[in-house]
């Protein structure tokens, strides 16, 4: 299994959130605590209770002026349509959904409340709330947007502490991680095939005919649910990456009921799983070549200058033989160096910190390597993993209809090898996790949002998660979306820099659009 950012490569914006409010003090990832109370029944009001123990733990204290309240609701595991199904899997029975709240004690002229989704699939909004409650100076919302809503963040349906899919071993997530990104001999081809199978197949006894449920219909229907338990009529809502998908669904199944939406980082529902890889290994392939054209125009800030592409080639073939050891007999082998790199092009803050990667691990140091692709994997240092890529790998595959072959992606890993050269084979192998996944599919819908609002659609040029041309093809699919485009580097937009920042703001809070066409500066 290699998991892929946004639909595919698995960690759409929690990292980039994180690890954008983390460039001071916060951790990129910290213990969850579980959100306090009991799950109120399906259409019932919930019971918010003071929870600052969240932010203690996630960030070591509250932010400034800041309050938080958790609550938990109860939604229908199968909606049926709508209304919650009579029969089939599921009916009957429940999830529960987790909330976080945090309001400011400066609040005035409440418009409502801004609900958080960072993608994934698999990220939580209950500690992207706790993180963007923090404010502008470390990266989180400006004080604009927190003096007018409350910031309610909720883990989708399978996610971290509502219901959570837990059915991939320790150890069988270092093993797909750790495996070689460009499995070329057919003996390691079939490996990585054997391993997706295995993985599979425990999810599939774990969780049999309810794993098409974790798809992404059923967690819009869910929103609208967290629309009412937060007591608003209309939603406001702010979806990074995958989050885009969730909002873009929920357009489409209910575009009376949507105030603003804010999709940032902007997946196009319409690309099927080979067309969505080979967009990500195009938009990682020119990441990383505006990376490598930073390391050879900053020799002082990038050891593995002029040719960075070469450094990281090299350091690929290398582990491909004989690969440095850690502490504790570790190995640094070609897939931790490749989600090292991965990982770092999510944000231009980490460019610097990959080449000083790449330049320690030549010198038999692979702490900056490990340190780098365990924030994206979301490993702990003893080697334990949180159930992100359990629920990325449920929500991705019951979402996908389409299901190459084995040989189809042989045979797609040889021509994107020659196209895509370093993100390219990892790109098309990665589609085995699904080709591999057991159970029945659910897709979601690709329409138009009539009736809904105008919706604002934020893509950056650099981004290598979601590259910059799925945001205008979002944009025309709802036939109601407005383009904003920040002509920068890494994954997501906002709220990084004052131009994209105002434009944003403006149309939360007075739902005033900007100019048709707006470009925003790198800075």
């Amino acid at each position: 299994m290699v998991p892929a950012p946004a639909r595919r490569f698995a960690l759409a914006s929690l990292v980039t959130v994180t690890l954008l409010v983390a460039g001071c003090t916060l951790p990129a990832f910290a213990p969850r605590t579980d959100a306090v109370g009991e799950a109120a029944a399906p259409g019932a009001a919930p019971t918010w209770r003071a929870c600052p123990e969240v932010a203690e733990e996630l960030v070591g204290r509250a932010a400034p002026n800041m309050r938080y309240e958790c609550t938990r609701i109860e939604v229908p595991r199968n909606w049926g349509g709508g209304t919650g199904a009579t029969s089939g899997p599921g009916a009957g029975e429940t999830f529960e959904i987790a909330l976080l709240r945090a309001r400011s004690t400066k609040q005035r002229d409440r418009i409502g409340s801004l609900v958080i989704n960072p993608g994934g699939p698999g990220g939580s909004g209950v500690d992207t709330a706790v993180y963007l409650s923090f404010g502008a100076a470390l990266g989180g919302l400006p004080a604009a947007v927190t003096d007018r809503f409350d910031i309610v963040g909720f883990d989708p349906r399978g996610v971290a502490r509502s219901s959570p899919v837990e059915c991939i071993s320790d150890d069988d997530l270092d093993a797909s991680f750790g495996y070689d990104p460009d499995p070329e001999s057919q003996q390691s081809f079939d490996g990585f095939v054997d391993l997706n199978r295995k993985i599979g197949r425990g999810c599939g006894d774990r969780y049999g005919d309810q794993l098409p449920l974790y798809g992404t219909e059923q967690a819009a229907r869910d929103m609208d649910a967290i629309r009412t338990a937060v007591g608003d009529d209309k939603l406001t809502y702010l979806g990074y990456s995958y989050g885009t998908l969730l909002g873009a669904t929920y357009a489409q199944l209910y575009p009376q009921q949507v105030r603003a939406l804010v999709l940032d980082g902007a997946v196009d529902p319409r690309l099927g799983l080979v067309a969505s890889s080979e967009s990500q290994a195009k938009g990682f392939e020119r990441a990383f070549d505006n990376f490598s054209r930073w390391c050879a125009a900053n020799a002082g800030r990038c050891p593995i200058g002029p040719d960075a592409r070469a450094a990281v080639t090299s350091a690929l073939d290398k582990a491909r033989v004989s690969p440095v050891r850690g502490d504790g007999g570790r190995q640094a082998t070609a897939g931790w160096i490749f989600y090292a790199v991965v990982s770092s092009l999510y944000t231009e803050s980490a460019w610097q910190e990959l080449a000083r990667a790449i330049e320690d691990l030549e010198g038999g140091d692979p702490s900056e390597v490990f340190r780098l692709a365990d924030a994206y994997a979301g490993r702990e240092p003893d080697g334990t993993y949180s159930n992100l890529f359990d629920a990325n790998l449920a929500v991705n595959c019951a979402d996908e209809e389409e299901k190459p072959s084995r040989e189809q992606i042989r045979q797609l890993q040889s021509q994107w090898r020659s196209k895509y050269p370093l993100f390219g084979p990892a790109l098309a192998v990665g589609m085995l996790a699904c080709a591999e996944w057991p159970g029945g599919r659910d897709p979601y819908p690709t329409g138009r949002a009539d009736g809904a609002p105008p919706i604002l659609v934020v893509g950056t040029t650099g981004d290598p998660a979601t590259p910059y041309e799925q945001t205008p093809a979002l944009a025309r699919m709802l036939g109601v979306g407005r383009v904003l485009t920040w002509d920068g580097e890494g994954h997501t937009a906002y709220p990084q820099t004052p131009c994209i920042t105002n434009a944003v703001d403006a149309y939360l809070i007075d739902l005033r659009l900007p100019s048709e066409g707006k470009l925003c500066p790198a800075r």
